[in-house]
């Protein structure tokens, strides 16, 4: 990410969340203006072009989407008037916008685990992540059968995330794109995400003792999705961001292997 974007994407951000009465309904309009950015490269170049005199793109952005909600438009107006390293960005943050937006409507909603569990089913099923990766499939389609798969196990917040990303994937794996909003919801909720690789279930104090611990550690707020696997063999995997805890049995196992071979 360029300087310049880093910039743009602060400012974006900063006027979403100066943003009032932000709903779910905010949130489509974002994903139907990232749509419509992406698929015209000149919308696309214009919103992002570094020469245009001051204020053009805005205007561009208010002719574009002047039949979007006040909310959608004061924003839109706030990313059209950055400076954006690549027209490509200026998709991503309008993206971004959007799944901000569901983080923000939807509060109480465990986002970020729907999106873990159906990452995990979609990890377990090649044919599903081929279907849903696939270039050649209609945009619909995929999104239709997201819908299917989620109705009844997910939220409708969960629910409008995934199935506007798999309409525009936009050359990216439905595994990247899922890791990407999971990313943005915590960063929205202000926490960090843990990976936690188990070989049994833990239990509510366990995960709570573990939350806590990780959250004073990293001194913010981190919340755990756990994967069941029984290559752990004891002690729990821990994983956030880059950063990877092993204490398991297995990990431990390997050091040595690999000890007594040097």
């Amino acid at each position: 990410m360029g300087s310049a974007t880093t910039q743009a994407l602060a400012a974006s951000t900063n006027a979403l969340a100066a943003a009032s009465g932000v709903t779910l309904d905010t949130a489509g309009e974002f994903f139907s203006a990232a749509a419509l950015v992406g698929d015209s490269s000149q919308l696309s170049g214009a919103l992002a072009d570094s020469t245009a005199p001051a204020g053009a793109r805005a205007a561009v952005a208010a002719r574009v989407f002047s039949g979007a909600s006040s909310t959608v438009k004061d924003v839109l107006a706030v990313v059209a008037d950055q400076r954006w390293s690549s027209s490509s960005d200026i998709v991503d943050a309008i993206e971004e916008l959007a799944i901000r937006s569901v983080a923000i409507a939807e509060p109480k909603t465990d986002v970020e685990g729907e999106l873990f569990s159906f990452l995990r089913v979609v990890a377990a099923d090649p044919e599903l992540e081929l279907a849903l990766g696939s270039r050649l499939g209609d945009p619909a389609s995929r999104s239709a059968l997201v819908s299917t798969i989620l109705t009844g196990n997910a939220s409708t917040a969960t629910t409008l995330i995934v199935t506007s990303l798999v309409r525009q994937p936009r050359g990216r794996r439905i595994r990247q794109l899922l890791n990407r909003a999971m990313k943005i919801v915590a960063s929205q909720r202000q926490r960090l995400v843990a990976t936690v690789h188990t070989a049994s279930p833990l239990s509510a104090d366990q995960a709570t003792r573990l939350s806590d611990a990780l959250s004073r550690r990293y001194g913010e707020q981190v919340s755990l999705n756990v994967v069941i696997d029984p290559t752990v063999v004891g002690g729990l995997r821990v994983q956030i961001a880059d950063d990877v805890i092993d204490g398991s049995i297995s990990a431990r196992l390997a050091d040595l292997r690999q000890k007594l071979a040097g």
